[in-house]
């Protein structure tokens, strides 16, 4: 394939999927049994939040996210995927990459690029342009590429504000020349990036930063991302140029007040309270509606939104959406993709509405039994047996025979997974 018969081709995402955990906790119930303000609840438009088991971690996030696609596809199909990214800031090892466990439980073919990518939540948006490169490129033509965005919480922010809007999951992207779900906008990007330090993880299981910083610096990065975008893409307009917006969306309450500084900014004269409202609620609101379900999966939940909007759009001939991914530290991108009503029907088997909606909901007490046991098998263990113990009940009902993959034990720092 030659650089102009590369031109007229498209890629893009040929399917998804999401793993949102299999239990959840209600943020109101989190809300009145830690005595937070009340009056904070609304502002973050969330409902639940995905909660991992002692028995789960970035790695079987991301696998029990990818299996689907990857069961979906034929042998001759599975032996094109060349290279698999896995981004996470929720690492076991310094230098062993989880993509090396996602690769091996996934059994795909020994010929394949495997390795693993951090910059906090712009992790995935990193891998994807990453994988796109290559398979846009022609140097293998025909190949796929799958990324794996994949994240936990800890329970280093246990009784703070932070608590209520963080999740567990992962979203897992099948990535070549067949994009039936997304087709990407190829060099039509925008970057702004600089250092600032408004969140980390600088120890094992401790989240810290500042907030304040944290959402001026999103702000500033949407802001200068698009400006970015525009300048690449003659024409370009916040308000007009795209049928819906997917944002990274650490609450959805935070991307509800960056859209309505987008349009202050950009959305013309005569721009009041109305106007916005309705806007947000027809091109933002059906990019929320899994991650007010999940809360933030970090890396992952920019791809999270995606999967809300494309399952819930009213989804006609063409649509052109514009996502914008950032990550703390900081890096961020805007960069945008067209879908159809055609993408619904090939993301309908996947069902991840209904997995969302199947999970258990954790009463307090269970919820608080699973953070006492969420750091007995952390970064750095060596040697554990991981035990279901006094949560079987939840165990049998969400897991036995469920075919989802599970830790089992580590043994000289070697992590043991089994399918359930």
């Amino acid at each position: 394939m030659n650089g102009h018969e590369a031109q007229r081709m498209e890629f893009g995402i040929e399917a998804m999927n999401a793993y949102g955990g299999e239990a959840y906790l209600d943020i109101r119930t989190l809300f009145e049994k830690r005595g937070l303000d009340l009056t904070r609840f609304d502002n973050l438009l969330m409902e639940k939040k995905a909660v991992g088991m002692p028995w789960e971690d970035a790695i079987t996030n991301g696998v029990n996210a990818a299996k689907a696609l990857v069961d979906a596809l034929t042998p001759e199909e599975q032996a094109r995927i060349e290279l698999v990214i896995a981004s996470t800031e929720s690492g076991v090892d310094f230098g062993k990459a989880i993509s090396t466990y996602i690769h091996d439980h996934l059994g795909l073919h020994r010929r394949c690029r495997v390795f693993e990518v951090k910059q906090a939540c712009y992790g995935g948006t990193a891998a994807l342009q990453m994988a796109l490169g290559f398979v846009a490129s022609g140097v293998s033509p025909g190949a796929k590429a799958l990324v794996i965005a994949t994240d936990e919480a800890r329970n280093g922010s246990r009784n703070t504000y932070h608590e209520p809007s963080q999740g567990t999951g992962a979203v897992a992207l099948l990535v070549g020349s067949e994009p039936k779900v997304l087709s990407m906008d190829l060099g039509a990007n925008g970057y702004y990036s600089y250092e600032v330090m408004d969140t980390c993880r600088p120890q094992v299981g401790i989240e810290a930063g500042d907030p304040d910083v944290s959402l001026l610096a999103y702000l500033d990065c949407l802001q200068n991302s698009f400006k970015g975008y525009a300048e690449r893409v003659e024409g370009a307009d916040f308000r007009t140029s795209f049928d819906y917006l997917a944002f990274h969306t650490p609450f959805a309450g935070m991307v509800k007040g960056a859209h309505r500084k987008m349009m202050r900014a950009f959305g013309g004269p005569g721009m009041g309270a109305a106007q916005i409202e309705e806007d947000f609620q027809r091109r933002i609101v059906p990019a929320t509606r899994y991650c007010t379900q999940v809360g933030n999966i970090y890396s992952a939940t920019v791809f999270l939104a995606l999967c809300g909007l494309i399952d819930n759009a009213n989804a006609q001939d063409f649509h052109r959406v514009g996502l914008f991914s950032y990550g703390s530290g900081c890096s961020s991108e805007f960069y945008s993709g067209t879908f159809d009503r055609n993408s619904q029907r090939v993301q309908a088997r996947f069902d991840i509405g209904g997995h969302l909606a199947r999970r258990h909901s954790l009463s307090m007490d269970e919820y608080e039994r699973i953070l006492d046991r969420s750091m007995e098998i952390g970064f750095g263990t060596k040697d554990a047996e991981v035990q279901v113990g006094d949560l079987s009940n939840l165990y049998a009902r969400q897991f036995e025979g469920r075919k989802r993959l599970r830790l089992v034990r580590v043994k000289g720092f070697h992590r043991e997974y089994a399918w359930t």
